[in-house]
C-alpha cells in the first residue's frame, strides 16, 4: 500500500489539532495515524467511509467460497485496477453460473433441434 506523507500524522498531532487532521482527512479521504512511529489508526472521512461501507457490507454477506475466491482475485504487488462492485457482483455470477453449466450433464437428444 503507498501512502502520501500528506496523509500520515502522529498521535500527539491529532490530539492537539484535531479539527486539521479532520479536515485533512475529508480532503485525502483518510488519514494514517502514527503512534511511536508505528501505524496505530485511520481516521476515515465520512464520503470514504460511505463508499467503503458498501463493499464491506457486501463481501460480508458473500458465502466463505465466494469471499475466498474476490480475495484470489485481488492482485498481489502493486498490479492494480479499478474494479466497481458492479463487476464483482458480475464475475461471481459468471463464476457460479460456469460451476453450474460445469457440473450439470445435458442429453441433448432431449432438446429441439432449431434450423
Amino acid at each position: 500500500m503507498k501512502i502520501s506523507t500528506k496523509a500520515i500524522v502522529s498521535n500527539s498531532e491529532m490530539i492537539k489539532n484535531y479539527k486539521a487532521c479532520r479536515e485533512r482527512a475529508e480532503d485525502l479521504g483518510k488519514i494514517f495515524i502514527l503512534k511511536n512511529n508505528q501505524p496505530d489508526a485511520v481516521l476515515f472521512s465520512m464520503t470514504e467511509y460511505e463508499r467503503l461501507s458498501v463493499v464491506i457490507e457486501y463481501i460480508e454477506s458473500l458465502d466463505e467460497k465466494a469471499v475466498e475466491k474476490f480475495m484470489r482475485s485481488l492482485p498481489v504487488n502493486g498490479d492494480m485496477k479499478i474494479y466497481t462492485i458492479g463487476q464483482l457482483r458480475n464475475d461471481i455470477k459468471l463464476e457460479e453460473a460456469l460451476a453450474i453449466i460445469s457440473t450439470e450433464e445435458y442429453d441433448l437428444s432431449l432438446s429441439p433441434l432449431v434450423v
